[in-house]
């Protein structure tokens, strides 16, 4: 475990610098059920184009909720999963304890991807999966090249990142700056501005199609996620970096990948989402 890590997030937390992720996805996983498990290993098999993992090691660097942690490990993947943020890990640690407790293939800890100390003595892997995090660590650029560096030649990464917007995306992150800075009990107000400017459009067509909050329930069947608790990571989701998807191509090019599969936002606000080969060292 990297404790510098653990203790430099919770600062960071705690004055305005960095989104409270963890907490975001302790609530989370209330919600969890054996649907939003399948609906997670489902779209791990969609988009790394397998129906198992074999004995592939993977790992889940920035893991979140631990959702996809939980995936590859039920897809019969030896797992790594780690978070900076110590509230996060323990969710993943929360979710080993409760599906696979014990289990010597599954090692949750905390950690940054910008250590590189931290990062040396996990070694490669077959698998390296960060879906909606490098941007969030505040210095991205270094957190794509220390992610590549962790792909054994062969292997797959697969990543996730903010869709750049130009001008539309540097409001967003006036946005989730102000949100990091306001006081506690304020946040729920803004969060539900945000929600509703997110999803007025999505309800109608919803209601005069006769099905309301269809949409919103469907989000249950798209990685297993809850559209509640996107809402909060989005509007709360700070540092925020984005990239433009031919920008992302370009620099793993360099290194010496081959994209594979390519799922983008069509030009909104959200992820666009890369998986590459690695070929050969860089």
């Amino acid at each position: 475990m990297s404790q510098p890590a653990a203790g430099s997030a919770v600062r960071e937390i705690a004055g305005g610098q960095r989104f409270a992720f963890g907490r975001n996805w302790r609530a989370f996983l209330g919600s969890l059920d054996q649907a939003r498990i399948q609906s997670a290993c489902d779209s791990l098999k969609e988009m790394l184009e397998v129906e198992d993992l074999g004995a592939k090691s993977f790992l889940d660097a920035g893991c979140g909720s631990g959702l996809f942690s939980l995936a590859a490990r039920r897809l019969g993947a030896r797992v790594y999963s780690f978070d900076y943020d110590p509230a996060s890990a323990a969710c993943a640690e929360e979710l080993r304890r409760r599906y696979f407790p014990d289990d010597p293939d599954w090692v949750v800890e905390t950690g940054s991807v910008l250590d590189p100390a931290y990062l040396a003595q996990l070694g490669k892997f077959d698998i390296v999966y960060s879906w909606g995090v490098l941007h969030h660590t505040g210095a991205m650029w270094d957190a794509l090249e220390r992610a590549a560096a962790m792909v054994n030649p062969g292997g797959t990464l697969f990543i996730s990142i903010y869709n750049d917007q130009g001008t539309a995306s540097r409001r967003w992150l006036a946005v989730k700056r102000f949100y990091n800075r306001l006081p506690g009990p304020l946040r729920p107000m803004l969060i539900w501005v945000v929600c509703v400017e997110l999803w007025w459009r999505r309800w109608t067509k919803d209601f005069l199609r006769g099905r309301p909050f269809q949409s919103w329930r469907e989000v249950k069947r798209l990685r297993g996620m809850s559209a509640w608790h996107d809402v909060v990571d989005w509007v709360g989701g700070y540092p925020f970096e984005v990239a433009k998807p031919e920008q992302i191509f370009d620099f793993f090019r360099a290194r010496g990948f081959l994209l594979t599969r390519l799922k983008t936002c069509g030009g909104s606000l959200g992820c666009n989402e890369f998986v590459f080969r690695r070929l050969a060292e860089p």
